[in-house]
């Protein structure tokens, strides 16, 4: 609960933003002693987090090793190595490869934040030290109901991404029965069951409460600070830091109660980057610098830059230097309901996504982040996810869901495009027919033996993961052939950005000479990522912004960080 406005004047730390980087920073200064204060700008706490899969990956993790005893801190820094090439960051590496199992212990031992092992595979996981299994983990499902009055402030899960506003994780067997409701009295018995207690938490609580993903853990996170009696204050932006004698004291506050908030050890910057900084991405953005297209980002809109500005402000260093500054994420227009993240639907076999040309242009079941970069080294960062109707009323299609729901809602909006042909759904989309007919002749060839001869899609435990199983005998892999004919626009959005200010291990800002600028810190993605603008498995975002929080938030307490005989240790 929120505190009354004299007793919030004066703290150790200020944290300004309130996702998992953030929280996690707050609730390690406050367990070693700290008092704390986290503001917010939004009206809703949790940030980027609570749309995220709350999945965070953190080599060696306890609840992987069981899964896969080759994920040995050797392997994944060279990995890393590997994947971040030219920006490999040494001591960062080796600081988050050491810290990251101890904060996860460490966290679920004196906090109300609870993981799960995944099977996820890494993105790359031919390349050297990647492994098929073991470094995610997810975020345990939660009852928000346990936030009390606090839970009307706990940010929605994106919209686009539930079902009637229910949760499920992408790994969840909710997604099953519901694929199988129609064809299991099993399945269906557990819609039906699954659909009522839904209703009754919407009758009580005028949202659902049983949530999973990134907002199970920004609750979890939320419940750990308000245990700790940690002020999340919604409605407060920070306007200016201030600085005395070179050193960063506090912060200007507006909103409802415009103030000075002094902090004796600390101001953390925590406001997720820059996503929605329209100004600084289409300077960065290399598809908006072209004017090839525009770029629609599902992450908060409260993600304008805030953090980086404040940095900057007091001569902090920001450099947009990483050949992929953001988390691509192909995404598609829903009207009148938002953006959809195309997270699942471009693994499934019988999709392929063309160009307007009607050419492939890369392996549809890589990650989101790959996909992303090959639509803007096409050149034309959209592109067009098409299927057959057997395809579509098994799996869905973006935001179309598949049977039994009608697509009449989809086709009718114009998110969805259908042609009795491959020709009649090209003349919809714009796309070349000739183009089209032959890639699709071309694709069917090979996919009716279940190979894909020009991307070898299929061919990777993680292209695989979040396929089909059942079809046989590649799970990403059948042929687009029987009409109609299906189609959705995908373009250019992100998860959250990788460029941000430079800091010490710990976190302190540097200036342009490389000095730290004394009272300041910064984490989550106002921190430069030490993945070096690349996405290497699934959490690289959640999982370094909560270890560097947990090693700021001990940094802040006193704790030195300390380097021995070539490795860092929290």
């Amino acid at each position: 609960m929120e505190r009354p406005q004299e007793e919030e004047r004066v703290c150790d730390v200020l944290v300004i933003g309130s996702g998992a980087g953030g929280l996690a920073t707050a609730i390690t200064a406050r367990k070693h002693g700290l008092s704390v204060i986290v503001i917010e700008k939004e009206p809703v706490y949790g940030g980027t987090t609570a749309f995220s899969g709350g999945v965070l990956w953190i080599p060696g993790n306890r609840h992987g090793k069981t899964n896969n005893p080759a994920d040995t801190r050797e392997a994944a820094r060279r990995y890393m190595k590997a994947e971040t090439g030219n920006w490999f960051d040494e001591g960062a590496v080796d600081a988050f490869l050491d810290a990251g199992p101890s904060m996860l212990d460490w966290f679920e031992k004196e906090t109300a934040v609870r993981f799960v092992p995944t099977l996820y595979p890494d993105y790359h996981p031919t390349v050297d030290g990647g492994v098929d299994v073991g470094r995610s983990v997810l975020a345990a499902p939660f009852d928000t109901s346990a936030l009390g009055d606090d839970l009307k402030r706990l940010r929605p899960p994106l919209s686009t991404i539930t079902f009637m506003g229910m949760m499920f994780n992408s790994s969840n067997a909710d997604i099953k029965h519901f694929f199988n409701a129609t064809k299991s009295l099993t399945s269906f018995a557990y819609v039906l069951k699954r659909l009522a207690a839904h209703a009754g938490e919407v009758a009580r609580y005028g949202r659902g409460v049983q949530v999973t993903s990134g907002n199970a853990l920004a609750a979890r996170l939320a419940k750990s600070c308000f245990d700790l009696g940690i002020p999340i204050l919604t409605e407060t932006p920070a306007l200016h830091l201030v600085k005395k004698d070179g050193r960063v004291t506090g912060a200007e506050i507006g909103g409802k109660q415009p103030r000075l908030i002094t902090a004796r050890r600390g101001v953390v910057l925590a406001c997720g980057g820059y996503a929605h900084d329209l100004a600084r991405r289409a300077g960065v953005y290399q598809h908006l610098k072209a004017g090839t297209a525009g770029h629609y980002s599902p992450v908060p809109d409260g993600n304008t830059g805030d953090g980086i500005r404040l940095g900057e402000e007091v001569g902090g260093a920001f450099d947009a230097e990483f050949p992929q500054p953001a988390a691509w994420m192909p995404v598609s227009r829903v009207p009148g309901q938002g953006i959809f993240p195309h997270l699942l639907d471009r693994y499934k076999p019988g999709m392929i996504a063309v160009l307007s040309n009607g050419r492939r242009f890369t392996n549809e079941s890589e990650s989101y982040h790959d996909v992303g970069a090959a639509m803007v080294a096409a050149g034309e960062a959209s592109a067009w996810l098409i299927c057959d109707h057997r395809t579509i009323r098994k799996y869905g299609l973006g935001h179309a869901k598949p049977a039994p729901m009608p697509l009449t809602p989809w086709l009718r909006s114009g998110y969805l495009k259908k042609g009795r042909t491959l020709a009649d759904l090209a003349r919809t989309c714009g796309i070349d027919v000739g183009g089209l007919e032959a890639t699709v002749a071309d694709f069917n060839r090979g996919a009716r033996q279940g190979r894909d001869e020009q991307f070898h899609r299929g061919e990777t435990s993680f292209n695989r993961y979040l396929a089909d199983p059942d079809n046989k005998p590649n799970a990403c892999v059948a042929p687009v052939e029987l009409g109609p004919f299906y189609a959705v626009k995908m373009e250019m959005g992100d998860l959250g950005t990788f460029d941000g200010l430079k800091t010490t291990i710990p976190g302190e800002v540097l200036d342009r000479q490389g000095a730290v600028i004394p009272g300041l810190f910064a984490v989550g993605n106002d921190r430069a990522s030490i993945m070096g603008g690349n996405y290497p498995g699934a959490g690289i975002t959640l999982g370094p912004a909560m270890t560097f929080g947990w090693i700021t938030g001990r940094y802040l307490a006193g704790i030195a960080f300390e380097k021995t005989k070539g490795e860092n240790a929290a």
